[in-house]
C-alpha cells in the first residue's frame, strides 16, 4: 500500500525529517510514537502532499505509483485521507453540506453514518465551530467513513476526547481500517499516531514505529515499544539497538 524510501523533508528551509523508511502492506495498520516535536505530524503531511512540507530527497510509493510530487487533491483522489489533530473551523460550511459533497455516489449512507457518530445534531452547524474536542474528532472520522479512503492517516484521534468519545471514535476508526473483518478480506490500510496508545485498546496494530529527532529509530510490535515508553521513556527506543 505504501512504501518510503530514504525520505527528506523541509518545513520553512529547515529539514525536519532525515532518512525515513517505512512499508505498510495492504491491509495493515501501523502506530507511530515519539515525543512532542518529534516530526510525526511533519511525515504524515508530506505522505498527504501539503505545499509547505517539501520533500528534498526520497520517495514515496502508493500502490505501486510513484507520488512524491503529485499535489493533494491527486493523491486525495487515488485514495488518501487524512484526520487533522487540530483541523481548523470553516465559518458558512455547514457540517451537512460537506458530507453530502464528499458523499458522491453513495449520499444514502450519510444518515446511517450521521446516526453511528451521534453527529446529526450538528448537520446545520458550520464546520467545527464551537465543537469539543470529542465532537471535533467524531466528525472528522464522520468525514472519513464517508469518503472511504483506502489508506488513512490519523493524528492523534485520541488528543482531547473523554473516554465516552474515545470508545466510540475507536470503534469507528477500527471499522474504517477493516479490523471487523478476516485478516485476508481487508484491502485498506492505516497510520496512526498516538502519544497515550489509547486506540491500541481499539485496534490491533500489524506494526508500530518510535520517531525522534526527525528519524525513525524503532521498529517492531506497536505494544512491546509503547510499554517500554510508559516504563522508560523515549530514551530507550532511541538506544535500542534493533533499528
Amino acid at each position: 500500500m505504501l512504501t518510503i524510501e530514504n525520505l527528506h523533508v523541509e518545513v520553512s528551509g529547515k529539514e525536519v525529517l532525515h532518512d525515513i523508511n517505512l512499508h505498510i502492506g495492504e491491509g495493515e495498520t501501523h502506530v507511530l510514537m515519539g515525543p512532542n516535536g518529534s516530526g510525526k505530524t511533519t511525515l504524515i503531511r508530506a505522505i498527504m502532499g501539503f505545499s509547505d512540507y517539501v520533500v528534498t530527497d526520497g520517495r514515496i510509493d502508493y500502490k505501486g505509483r510513484d507520488i512524491t510530487h503529485l499535489p493533494i487533491h491527486e493523491r486525495a483522489r487515488y485514495g488518501i485521507g487524512m484526520m487533522f489533530q487540530r483541523p481548523p473551523t470553516i465559518s458558512g460550511l455547514k457540517l451537512g453540506k460537506l458530507l453530502m459533497a464528499e458523499a458522491g455516489n453513495m449520499p444514502d449512507k450519510v444518515s446511517e453514518y450521521v446516526s453511528a457518530m451521534n453527529m446529526t445534531d450538528f448537520l446545520e452547524r458550520d464546520l467545527n465551530a464551537g465543537f469539543s474536542g470529542g465532537e471535533i474528532k467524531r466528525s472528522e472520522v464522520l468525514q472519513l467513513m464517508i469518503q472511504q479512503p483506502d489508506f488513512v492517516m490519523l493524528d492523534e484521534p485520541e488528543s482531547g476526547v473523554d473516554l465516552e468519545n474515545i470508545s466510540l471514535i475507536g470503534s469507528a476508526i477500527a471499522r474504517l481500517v477493516e479490523k471487523d473483518r478476516h485478516i485476508i478480506n481487508r484491502h485498506k490500510s492505516g497510520l496512526i499516531i498516538t502519544h497515550t496508545g489509547f486506540i491500541l485498546d481499539y485496534i490491533e496494530a500489524d506494526g508500530g514505529h518510535m520517531l525522534c529527532d526527525g528519524e525513525i529509530r524503532c521498529h517492531g510490535n506497536a505494544r512491546e515499544i509503547l510499554s517500554v515508553i510508559k516504563s522508560k521513556g523515549y530514551r530507550e527506543c532511541i538506544e535500542c539497538t534493533k533499528v
